[in-house]
C-alpha cells in the first residue's frame, strides 16, 4: 500500500508538470498575438475582444470546466468526432491541459499586453525609416524589448495551471495516474484517513515550485522596469 502510494505520488508529480508545460506552450502564441492586438491595435470590437480573453480571471472554474465539458464532452458533436480521430478530450490529460490553458491564458495575455505597452513606438517607427522590413520591427525591437514582461507572464501562466483545480476536475475528472494533477490529488488525500502525510509532500513539492515561478516573475519584471528606465 505505502509503494502504491509513492508511485502515485510521483505519478500526480509527473502529471502536474506536464500539463502545465503543455498547457503554457498551448498559450504562448496566441497570448503574444493577442496581447500585441490589444496593446497597439484599434478596431471596432475591441472591447468584446478584451472582455472576452479576460472572462476566465473572474469566472468561477467550475463554470468554465463545464462549459469545456457540454462543448467538448463525449456526448457532443465535437466530442464525438475527436473520438473518431482517436483524440479523446473529455476526462483525458488532454482535457486537463486544455482546462488549465483556458484558466491561465488571461494571464500571459496581460503580460504581454503590458510590456508592449511599455515600448516607446518612436523606437519601431525609426526602424521603419530605415526601410526594415515589418517583421524584423517586430522580431528585433518589439518582441525583442517585450520579453522580460512576456517571460514573466509565461512563468505566472505555468503557475496558474500548475494550481488548478475546479476546471479540472470538472473536464478532466478525478482519475489517479490519468488525471489526477497535484491539486486534485491533495483534495482526495486529506478526504481520506492517513493521507494527510501524503498531502503534505504534494503541498511541499507545490509551495516550493510556485514559489520559484513567482520569484522569477518578479525578477523579470524588474528588469523590465530598469530596461525600460
Amino acid at each position: 500500500m505505502e509503494q502504491r502510494l509513492s508511485e502515485l505520488l510521483v505519478q500526480t508529480v509527473l502529471l502536474s508538470l506536464k500539463v502545465s508545460v503543455l498547457a503554457t506552450v498551448f498559450n504562448f502564441l496566441p497570448g503574444i498575438l493577442l496581447g500585441w492586438l490589444l496593446a497597439r491595435k484599434q478596431f471596432r470590437g475591441k472591447t468584446i475582444v478584451d472582455t472576452t480573453v479576460n472572462i476566465p480571471l473572474v469566472l468561477p472554474p467550475i463554470v468554465t470546466g463545464y462549459l469545456l465539458l457540454i462543448s467538448l464532452g463525449p456526448g457532443t458533436i465535437t466530442g464525438r468526432f475527436l473520438e473518431q480521430l482517436g483524440l479523446p478530450v473529455a476526462f483525458t490529460w488532454r482535457a486537463a491541459v486544455l482546462a488549465s490553458a483556458v484558466v491561465s491564458l488571461p494571464l500571459l495575455i496581460r503580460a504581454a499586453r503590458g510590456a508592449f505597452e511599455q515600448i516607446d513606438p518612436a523606437l519601431e517607427d525609426a526602424a521603419r525609416m530605415l526601410r526594415a522590413p515589418e517583421w524584423a520591427v517586430f522580431v528585433q525591437i518589439t518582441l525583442s524589448m517585450a520579453f522580460p514582461g512576456i517571460a514573466a507572464g509565461i512563468l505566472l501562466t505555468f503557475a496558474r495551471a500548475f494550481g488548478e483545480f475546479g476546471a479540472t476536475i470538472v473536464f478532466a475528472s478525478n482519475i489517479p495516474g490519468k488525471t489526477q494533477t497535484i491539486p486534485l490529488a491533495i483534495f482526495t488525500l486529506i478526504n481520506q484517513p492517513g493521507g494527510e502525510r501524503y498531502a503534505m509532500v504534494l503541498v511541499g513539492i507545490a509551495v516550493v515550485i510556485s514559489y520559484i515561478s513567482i520569484f522569477v516573475n518578479e525578477w523579470l519584471l524588474r528588469r523590465q522596469s530598469k530596461w525600460k528606465r
